[in-house]
């Protein structure tokens, strides 16, 4: 556990108490604060009773009364499209509103640090999609490597759970937009921006608002070293307003695609090999094709900021070749369940929209496709021009007739369920195919979440390939 700082001694109200929540709690009493706790379900606030906590009601208007500060889960809006009234009332008030990644930053340097070989780092990722692929990465790189590392954030452990960072030791967080927006310190010492596309634009009122949260973790604190995707406009001026010029090597411009040289320091892949410029040199260079964990080019723009990431801390190339190899892929991205007669079946239940879905698309050349959920705004109508590798599409949940009439030409059967869809796509798959969950909609028509969909899909995979 990291004991927060700076609130020894004082009243500091939590809202929410779900995982963050209550690791929040017990830090803050760990570092000597009395923690005030409240949520808006019953059962979550008796589970915080079991467990010790002092319950407040922030609902009532006498509740901020001697309150220092209010640490806000991650989910609970603050400003559109409408504040909480909780946290509309303490930003009235005067109060510091704040979430546990501001409390980690803020906290998570000891005295100890001083004493320290090597100081502990810190390298935060973010972006649209590929945050938690990219994230595991950095990691796996670094334990091939020898290297002390923990992996937090919204990617497994809260980020007050860990334990304190020892010498030499490497912390790598993902961090969601809901993260970076509210934080009240955000200082890593590397920073990596995926890439951007449009998502959770209600909470962050347009697509501005929602790059601007994403922005804060390079404009806030000021890494030492910025890794930026520079395949959409976003990434193209961020890299441009943190670099005093192409040649500042501070940021390392990254891209899947396009040929970066003209640069202090780039890593890029094209036909699937990466290779590395610096200072109008190339210095390395890796053949993605082979490394099973991560197929596609969405992928391949994941492992370009794993590498860049990994090399901004000193190590060499043929070692994170090596770990590349290695790396197995996370669960429900463009993970490889099986295989049987020349197909091959893969889950990518976190393709939950639609830019998502399209770089699984591009992924592989002939696909048995298995969409359909609860369709957000637009549905699949942008899914068009890659729409050409799929074979037919078996289409499930509460949009499948939408996606339907958004296929034009495209063979589809509206199966419904899971069940249905994975036996109909196994039965008519020939050798070559894959059969690809992309659902390219949310889960929650029939799963309470992308993990679960995914787990049933690898469950129907298993019961027809043994």
């Amino acid at each position: 556990m990291i004991p927060v700082k700076g609130y020894k001694g004082q009243k500091v109200a939590v809202l929410g108490l779900g995982r963050s929540g209550l690791a929040t709690a017990a830090a803050l009493q760990a570092g000597g604060a009395e923690s005030l706790l409240w949520d808006d379900s019953p059962e979550s606030r008796a589970k915080a009773e079991a467990e010790g906590f002092i319950l407040a009601d922030l609902t009532r208007s006498s509740a901020f009364d001697g309150v220092a500060a209010l640490i806000t889960s991650p989910g609970i809006p603050h400003l559109y499209p409408v504040p909480n009234p909780i946290i509309a009332r303490a930003l009235a008030a005067g109060i510091p509103v704040d979430n546990d990644i501001g409390l980690f930053f803020q906290s998570a340097a000891s005295a100890e640090w001083t004493e320290y070989e090597t100081p502990p780092k810190v390298i935060a990722v973010t972006g649209s999609n590929g945050k938690s692929t990219t994230t595991a990465l950095i990691h796996h790189i670094l334990q091939v490597a020898g290297r002390p590392t923990q992996m937090a954030g919204n990617i497994g452990t809260g980020v007050l759970s860990i334990e304190p960072p020892l010498d030499g030791e490497v912390v790598v967080l993902e961090l969601s937009s809901y993260q970076t927006e509210l934080a009240r310190a955000l200082t890593p010492d590397v920073a990596v921006f995926t890439n951007l596309s449009p998502d959770h634009l209600d909470r962050h009122g347009g697509m501005g608002g929602y790059f601007a949260a994403k922005a804060r973790l390079f404009t806030l604190g000021g890494p030492d070293r910025a890794i930026i995707g520079v395949d959409e406009v976003e990434g193209r001026f961020l890299a441009g307003q943190l670099a005093q010029g192409a040649a500042d090597d501070r940021v390392i411009r990254i891209s899947s695609g396009q040929k970066l040289e003209g640069f202090g320091w780039s890593v890029f892949a094209r036909k699937g090999f990466l290779a590395e410029w610096r200072r109008g040199k190339q210095v390395a260079s890796i053949d993605l094709r082979a490394v099973s964990g991560l197929p596609g080019a969405h992928n391949h723009q994941n492992a370009c900021a794993a590498y860049a990431a990994c090399r901004s801390l000193g190590l060499a190339p043929k070692l994170i070749e090596g770990a590349l190899h290695s790396f197995a892929g996370l669960p429900h991205r463009s993970q490889l369940v099986g295989e049987k007669g020349g197909v091959r079946f893969v889950n990518d239940s976190k393709a939950t929209n639609v830019d998502s879905a399209a770089k699984a698309l591009q992924a592989f050349p002939k696909i048995r496709w298995i969409a359909g959920g609860l369709g957000k705004d637009g549905g699949i109508a942008g899914l068009a021009p890659w729409l050409s590798t799929v074979v037919k599409a078996y289409l499930i949940g509460h949009s499948a007739r939408d996606f339907a009439l958004q296929l034009g030409d495209t063979p589809h059967e509206i199966c419904e369920t899971m069940d249905r869809a994975v036996a109909r796509a196994a039965a008519e798959a020939e050798a070559g195919d894959v059969v690809l969950l992309a659902p390219a909609a949310a889960s929650f028509d029939q799963y309470p979440n992308f993990e679960k969909r995914g787990e049933d899909f690898a469950a129907q995979v298993k019961a027809i390939i043994g």
